[in-house]
């Protein structure tokens, strides 16, 4: 989907292409790369974004450190099929003395993604364990009737736990794993890659295109680095706690918490606690510059948040998001048009304007009983809240950061 869009664009990607070497002066980034079957190329570009993996050539080549652990557990992931009496419509997850496998439901017929550990003393290097060593780890340690085929594909790795000191050096950028790496057993990396990714993006277009001025690019690691902090904390506890070989939560794990987890997740309110977690819908930049509070917000929710989900005419209101742009959205059930046609006259080419209704469930998310305007970054987090119905303050706002 991705690729079919840059190329409607009037884009391509250069595939089994090699970045040899690259450097930055203040005006730009001048990059050397090497097809698979051709000679060097000079490549001049204004930023460099390494989306380069683990190993990365452009961490390197910045001289960031990438400071961390490693677990000295095995690792393995499979697809394949699965038959057993289990119903293929949820995430089974089986915990065990030392080491935890888990069954992701899969599109196909009794399809799964499964990934486990092998116990510590198991310390064979990932090219010396055979297919079959896995598949009787997995049934040894599941304890179910099951039987394992069709398998599509398997590997094995070694998790490390790392970061980078910071996400950006000059002109020069960092975004998923190059910038930080963990264990799985919290299902975040990807989504957080696409977090950084589209978190740098979008102030990367507004400084090309002179909306905004080159310091609002330092948000980018200001506001992801410490985003990846917590995520490596909460990663390795959480890893610690399904495979860690302490005896006391080895017991936890296998005899107390199953029913305790199975109770716990039952409870509404525990949901809602649990859920914008592992989505990630609950990540905040209260405490950064990008948001600006005001005394209009209330208690749960303030700029630097995400907006939060609430339906608009039985229709989600991120449907009327899709646009990347920045959104002031009036909270009213009175007659703002002419409000929304000057906003757009003055800003249209990077923001949006829209008159939401007021009704019963925004005025208690927002707990505000008279009309608000909430005015929206491109990534739908909240920039600030005002009760003031006009421009002044997303003019401000806008103005500020096309001066940084």
């Amino acid at each position: 989907m991705l690729y079919r869009y840059l190329q409607s664009q009037g884009r391509d990607v250069l595939w089994k292409t090699e970045l040899e070497s690259f450097t930055q002066d203040a005006n730009g980034v001048t990059a050397q790369i090497k097809p698979a079957d051709g000679e060097s190329q000079t490549i001049v570009g204004k930023y460099l974004v390494g989306c380069d993996g683990a190993s990365s050539p452009v961490r390197r080549g910045l001289g960031l450190t990438f400071e961390g652990s490693t677990f000295e557990r095995l690792f393995y992931v499979a697809d394949a099929r699965v038959d057993w009496e289990l119903p293929h419509d949820s995430l089974h997850v089986c915990l065990a003395r030392e080491v935890f496998t888990a069954f992701f439901p899969m599109k196909g017929e009794n399809r799964y993604r499964i990934v486990g550990t092998f116990p510590e003393s198991k310390n064979e290097e990932p090219g010396e364990v055979l297919y079959e060593e896995i598949e009787q780890q997995i049934k040894d340690e599941a304890k179910l009737a099951l039987e394992i085929s069709d398998v599509k594909w398997f590997s094995l790795y070694k998790v490390h736990s790392r970061r980078v000191n910071k996400f950006s050096e000059g002109r020069c950028f960092l975004a998923g794993d190059s910038a930080h790496i963990h264990s799985p057993t919290g299902a975040q990396g990807m989504n957080t890659g696409i977090g950084d990714a589209y978190n740098l993006a979008w102030k990367l277009a507004l400084v090309i295109k002179g909306v905004a001025g080159p310091s609002i690019l330092d948000t980018y690691n200001e506001e992801r680095l410490a985003n990846a902090k917590r995520l490596l904390e909460s990663t390795d506890r959480i890893f610690e706690f399904a495979a860690g070989s302490n005896w006391l939560l080895g017991l936890i794990r296998t005899t107390i918490f199953p029913t305790i987890a199975g109770f716990a997740t039952s409870i509404e309110p525990i949901r809602k606690l649990f859920f914008p977690l592992i989505s990630q819908i609950g990540i905040n930049y209260r405490d950064h510059a990008l948001s600006q509070h005001t005394e209009d917000e209330s208690e749960d929710v303030k700029a630097g948040d995400r907006l939060p989900y609430f339906l608009v005419n039985g229709q989600s209101i991120f449907d009327k998001l899709t646009e990347p742009k920045f959104h002031l959205l009036v909270f009213s059930n009175g007659e703002h048009g002419s409000l929304c046609e000057q906003f757009v006259r003055e800003f249209g080419e990077v923001a949006a304007c829209q008159v939401v209704p007021l009704d019963a469930r925004v005025r208690e998310i927002f707990e505000k009983e008279d009309d608000f305007i909430v005015f929206l970054r491109p990534d739908n987090h909240i920039a600030f809240i005002s009760s003031e119905i006009s421009l002044n303050g997303a003019r401000e706002y806008l103005n500020s950061i096309a001066e940084r």
